[in-house]
């Protein structure tokens, strides 16, 4: 139990950071046509994947049944950016050492929630393959749409 709440803690601290940064690279526009152009959120992407990051962290905090859950959702979505970047589907606006941090917290976010460390609620295929579904929808609905 200590592990898990020092885990959540150091994750925790890594989406909250990783917020601060996103938040302050958001341009708002002048005018008000300029809020329902696809450039205006595109900037919110990044803050997304974050958010994701706190979420999960907090329900690891708590040992919630949908820990997992959240933490294999943020761990593809994370995954899933830098991906789509090299493969030229679209160009990431994520930073450099956003996209790095991101990962690392990324594949230990998978590993923690495909192994069950904590002896939560195990992913079933079901959840595993949703949160690759919505990983995929984030990216794409942030990026692409």
């Amino acid at each position: 139990m200590k592990k898990r709440k020092i885990i959540s803690f150091i994750l925790f601290t890594v989406g909250a950071s990783l917020s601060v940064a996103f938040v302050s690279m958001i341009e708002f526009p002048q005018g008000f046509e300029a809020y329902f152009k696809r450039e205006y959120y595109n900037q919110f992407g990044p803050l997304a994947i974050s958010i994701e990051l706190l979420i999960a962290s907090c329900y690891l905090f708590m040992g919630h049944g949908k820990a997992n859950f959240t933490l294999a959702l943020f761990g593809f979505t994370a995954l899933l950016d830098p991906i789509f970047n090299q493969i030229g589907l679209f160009n990431s606006i994520v930073p450099l050492y956003g996209t790095i941090i991101l990962s690392i917290c990324a594949i230990l976010c998978l590993w923690l929630s495909i192994a069950n460390t904590f002896k939560l609620k195990r992913l079933s295929r079901l959840e595993t393959i949703l949160s690759v579904v919505l990983g995929i929808f984030v990216e794409l609905f942030f990026n692409y749409l």
